[in-house]
């Protein structure tokens, strides 16, 4: 049974296929009853168990984007890796549709390991989480609660709890604004009820305006062109549910990030405008903690925010393929 899902047969990837991995997709189900959908990489000619990686983000792509990518190129190392929709989003399950929770997001990523568990091709003591820009804020957030994952990598990583709450850079840091951004999303919430619709947000804003932000211009380049653009991509289109937001405001991650036992990579370009969430991460996730000797930060100079998406000449799978052979062993 795979909750009535429909899985689109053809190969609409945003990258081209490899002739290296075998590709299937496949369903896995959540503890709160949502039905997943994910493609399953695995190397071509490679028998036997497998350690296993389970992949996604950023936060408003689909598996078809970013996540399948990374996914595919783990597989070429050696990884049975998957590329999962988290709940509410692209082939996957959920009503209502784009909603984001730090819950529920969080638990896809061990409802991931649960599959990855108990598929007879993989080694069960030997899996791995990757999250990319959102979730790479979720990925830590697993490790932080799922002793079966040996090791995490978080590349371009957001903790969206902090940005919703706090703003940018923290600029909005203040109970006042704070107030009045629930005010806001509570009368939307008020309205949606009432109207029977769910209010989207907005995906990447198009047409581009000229004095847009440096990192805005960096997500149209990825989402809004030939380059990333997907139908199911929430980014490239509609955007998330506007009232998601709320429940990130109130109920922070990353709070017991310095009791993670398991390994831990952050992997960020040192011109992100997000770079600052993976340092202030690490720092907190070391500072004092007995387990600090197996947390890593790698910064990549002069790599910015996208750069880490897909710009295969930049994102460091050598160092991360090590990471995860060092400790899925």
């Amino acid at each position: 049974m795979n909750g009535y899902l429909k899985l689109t047969a053809k190969w609409d990837k945003v990258f081209p296929k490899s002739d290296s991995v075998d590709h299937e997709k496949a369903v896995f189900h959540n503890r709160y009853g949502i039905y997943l959908a994910c493609d399953v990489y695995r190397p071509k000619g490679k028998e036997g168990k497998l350690p296993a990686i389970a992949v996604c983000g950023p936060f408003g792509a689909v598996k078809e984007q970013s996540s399948g990518l990374y996914a595919q190129e783990l597989a070429k190392r050696g990884y049975l890796a998957i590329a999962f929709d988290p709940s509410f989003t692209g082939e996957s399950g959920g009503e209502p549709r784009f909603v984001a929770s730090p819950d529920i997001n969080t638990e896809d990523f061990c409802a991931a390991v649960d599959y990855l568990s108990c598929r007879e091709d993989v080694d069960a003591d030997k899996i791995g989480v990757l999250g990319i820009c959102g979730w790479g804020g979720m990925a830590v957030n697993a490790a932080a609660m799922d002793t079966r994952i040996k090791a995490t990598v978080a590349s371009t990583m957001y903790d969206m709890t902090r940005v919703n709450a706090k703003g940018y850079f923290d600029a909005a840091d203040s109970e006042q604004a704070r107030y009045e951004t629930k005010q806001a999303l509570n009368a939307r919430r008020t309205a949606d009820y009432k109207e029977g619709y769910y209010e989207l947000a907005g995906g990447v804003v198009d047409p581009l305006p000229d004095d847009a932000p440096f990192f805005v211009k960096d997500y149209y380049d990825y989402y809004k062109t030939k380059r990333g653009y997907h139908a199911r991509s929430l980014n490239s289109n509609g955007g998330w549910n506007m009232t998601s937001a709320l429940s990130f405001i109130n109920m922070p991650i990353l709070s017991y990030s310095n009791e993670i036992r398991s390994a831990v990579l952050l992997v960020h370009g040192d011109k992100a405008h997000s770079c600052y969430f993976s340092k202030d991460a690490y720092a907190a996730m070391t500072k004092g903690s007995a387990y600090a000797a197996n947390k890593r930060l790698l910064l990549i100079p002069g790599a910015v925010h996208t750069d880490l998406y897909d710009r295969l000449d930049i994102i460091p799978f050598g160092e991360i393929d090590s990471f995860f052979k060092e400790y899925l062993k």
